[in-house]
């Protein structure tokens, strides 16, 4: 059988996720999954920031889990269920096995843990390039084995013992010329003959066949007996009952345990498809992550693999997106910002509406549907459109998303002015992280044709904060430009009371470009003063790329 795991739809915002991105999310794939009865997951692509953690635990909602990459990984393919066998099974019964489930490869496995592998190539190479007489026994052969393989009926003996120290040999001479081969701990392989039995049993053979289900006399039984001889009938003539006995060997005895070449259910398929093109092995086994047997996976799997299905919400830039996006099946995007540089393989539904909050979009979506809003989505619907307006100061900001804010507070039953002053309070908490937790707040990357920009962007109502936070950022810039490999990083000190931003930078040809895109402001050499500017989506970056791209 093969298993698939349950298909399911990933509905994410960007990296280094704000209030919209989280809530968006959560709220989006709510509603698809009211509309649909489908699965519909929200995940973050970064760490929750303090602003949007405190609308969170306002509302009771848990944030979104955590995803780094949504590149298709062994558990999103099909994976064959290969039943693990025991290895002291026989060389026959895993051949009729391998014959029954159509596969090539066996696992072997104990207490779910694998052991080893045994091929198709590792069964035909035991017939072919064994000539030792003692191979039964270095494999220690369990008799219930050969009882199993040559269709036998053991007479004397117990089937939990093993043929372990002799060779193997026919007697098919007279018992005067079998006295000169036969030594203690063989297997003697005969047939009806009264006196070879005996000289067989008294030469202290470790067990006898008898073939063509000739009966054993009483005699030879209690003989047997006394000398521990173990005495099994066959159906079989000699010569099929040697021809089959080497396929009664148990398994391990030649499979393989070194080196094994395992995957992870976590793993991603793109990191394993070299390794799997560069062996000769037909089947490779899959652990979970306790390290237990899961099942078996070959390159034909991947030829029918399905990419993890995702929303995008609130971008739509390659540089904003989760990693692996472009291994992954984006469905659809919602978004309010410019249009980006997300590819598509196919046509995807994508909504884009120029008002200040994805969260808007979504809150037109609940109404166009007739879905009603519950209090906590509409509590985290209004937080995401009061945090992305400044609590409509933003000239982002659209009466279409006023109204829509408005409406949730009623729902959510709240005050949007003092929940603004709660959350901007918050958020503005910052003294006590680190640079790079300030940093990476609210952090996205931007292309235009060669040159890639990274701004990054805090919102606060404490003036004295921004500054102490300026003089903690500025030589923090360059490190993050490098980190990232961008052209030019800005960073947004925004001061919501003052409708302002202080914008410090790094790179090259920043200055120059602020300059340009800025003709009234004062630019110095690592910041500028832009008086009336708080928004990036609609202020900074348009003025920006606008210059870049003369």
């Amino acid at each position: 059988m093969a298993t698939l795991a349950q298909r399911k739809t990933i509905v994410i915002g960007h990296k280094n996720p704000d209030t919209d991105s989280i809530c968006s999310a959560i709220a989006y794939a709510r509603l698809k999954h009211l509309l649909t009865g489908q699965n519909y997951e929200p995940r973050r692509a970064g760490q929750v920031n303090q602003e949007t953690q405190f609308v969170l635990d306002r509302f009771g909602v848990e944030a979104p889990e955590y995803i780094q990459d949504v590149g298709t990984q062994v558990k999103d393919i099909e994976i064959r269920e290969t039943k693990g066998v025991n290895s002291s099974i026989s060389l026959k019964k895993a051949w009729s096995n391998m014959k029954d489930n159509n596969v090539v490869t066996l696992p072997i496995v104990k207490n779910h843990v694998l052991e080893g592998l045994i091929t198709i190539g590792d069964i035909a190479n035991s017939y072919m390039d064994v000539y030792d007489s003692r191979i039964l026994s270095v494999a220690k052969t369990p008799y219930a084995n050969i009882v199993e393989t040559i269709d036998g009926n053991l007479v004397v003996g117990s089937t939990k013992g093993c043929f372990d120290k002799g060779k193997v040999l026919i007697a098919a001479a007279n018992p005067d010329l079998m006295e000169s081969y036969i030594e203690k701990g063989d297997l003697v392989i005969l047939g009806n003959r009264y006196e070879s039995q005996l000289c067989a049993i008294e030469m202290n053979a470790a067990c006898i066949i008898v073939c063509e289900g000739a009966a054993v006399s009483m005699t030879i039984k209690k003989l047997a007996e006394e000398h521990k001889c173990t005495v099994i009938s066959s159906p079989f003539d000699t010569y099929t009952v040697a021809r089959l006995i080497n396929q009664s060997m148990p398994i391990r005895h030649f499979m393989k345990t070194d080196q094994l070449i395992t995957f992870s259910m976590d793993d991603f398929v793109e990191d394993i498809r070299e390794v799997m093109a560069s062996k000769r092995h037909r089947d490779f086994p899959i652990l979970d992550d306790n390290g237990s047997y899961r099942g078996m996976i070959s390159r034909r799997n991947l030829l029918g693999m399905k990419r993890k299905q995702v929303i995008l919400v609130d971008h739509n830039e390659r540089g904003q997106a989760v990693d692996g996006i472009e291994n992954a099946e984006i469905l659809e995007i919602i978004d309010h910002h410019r249009l980006g540089t997300i590819e598509t393989m196919s046509p995807v539904f994508f909504r884009n509406q120029p008002l200040g909050c994805t969260a808007t979009i979504v809150y037109q979506m609940y109404r166009e549907a007739g879905i009603p809003i519950e209090n906590e989505i509409a509590g985290l619907l209004c937080c995401a459109i009061i945090s992305d307006t400044l609590l409509y100061r933003s000239p982002t900001c659209t009466e279409v998303d006023r109204q829509a804010a408005e409406d949730l507070a009623k729902t959510a039953g709240v005050d949007t002015k003092v929940l603004a002053k709660e959350m901007f309070s918050a958020g503005s908490n910052l003294l006590s992280k680190s640079e790079k937790e300030i940093f990476y707040q609210d952090y996205k990357e931007f292309t235009v044709g060669s040159v890639t920009l990274g701004i990054g962007q805090i919102n606060s109502m404490n003036t004295d904060e921004l500054f102490q936070i300026e003089q903690r950022l500025t030589p923090y810039l360059k490190e993050a430009r490098q980190r990232h490999k961008a052209d030019m990083v800005f960073f947004m000190l925004t001061s919501i009371l003052d409708e302002s931003t202080k914008l410090i930078f790094d790179g090259g040809n920043a200055k120059q470009l602020l300059s340009e895109a800025f003709a009234q402001a004062e630019v110095s050499d690592n910041s500028a003063y832009l008086e009336g500017v708080v928004s990036r989506k609609k202020q900074l970056v348009p003025a920006l790329m606008m210059v870049l791209q003369q």
